[in-house]
């Protein structure tokens, strides 16, 4: 799984009873876009460190600096 910044995460709930939970993409920590990823939380709009599990999966963003080949990485 890769992500660039503004992608969004999305984890689908697996049990009855679980909620999908999305949010955005507003770090990474490899240059590579490998997880973990820092996501923004649509739910309470707070920001964790997230390492996806095989019930997320990631909705990319069409970035307008690609056309250009900008860096989407901000470095910790």
């Amino acid at each position: 799984m890769r992500a660039a910044l503004g992608d969004q995460i999305v984890v689908d709930g697996t049990r009855p009873g679980v909620v999908r939970r999305d949010g955005e993409v507003v770090g990474l920590h490899h240059v590579d876009g490998s997880p973990p990823f820092d996501v923004r939380w649509s739910d309470n709009g707070r920001t964790s460190v997230f390492f996806p599990g095989p019930d997320a999966h990631v909705v990319h963003f069409v970035h307008p600096q690609d056309k250009g080949g900008g860096s989407h990485v901000r470095q910790r």
